[in-house]
């Protein structure tokens, strides 16, 4: 079973938000995320300043297996993005909560619409 930390929110397409408190949020994928498609070896950020919308693709990922798009889970400005990733997109495979981050959002307004750690899990166990 993957790891669903509580206190983040989630999207219907496995990405996850921590929110930081001061009107930002940290995005990155989650643990069956990652599980799913293997060993990362490329991981194609944003542009810091790039203004996103919900739902829009931002973020390229590929693994020995396969290659996704990941998507703002909400509307903000690009504020940083985990340049480690450039070097070392297996960061997402060992901490995809912690050290494998791959972006961050300022100017963010609202979570709604995001899921609770307890509705993504229901959802993993639907998807089995």
């Amino acid at each position: 079973m993957s790891n669903v930390p509580a206190e983040l929110k989630y999207t219907k397409s496995h990405e996850w938000v921590r929110d930081n408190g001061d009107g930002s949020v940290t995005v990155g994928i989650t643990d069956h995320a990652q599980e799913q498609l293997g060993d990362l070896v490329f991981v194609e950020v944003p542009d810091v300043g790039r203004a996103v919308s919900a739902g829009e693709e931002c973020v390229v990922i590929e693994s020995v297996k396969a290659a996704a798009d990941v998507y703002s889970p909400v509307a903000g400005e690009v504020a940083e993005v985990n340049a480690q990733l450039e070097d070392a997109p297996e960061l997402i495979n060992g901490d995809a909560y912690g050290d494998g981050w791959i972006f961050k959002l300022n100017g963010v307004t609202s979570l709604d619409g995001l899921m609770s750690a307890e509705d993504y899990s229901a959802q993993l166990a639907e998807e089995e």
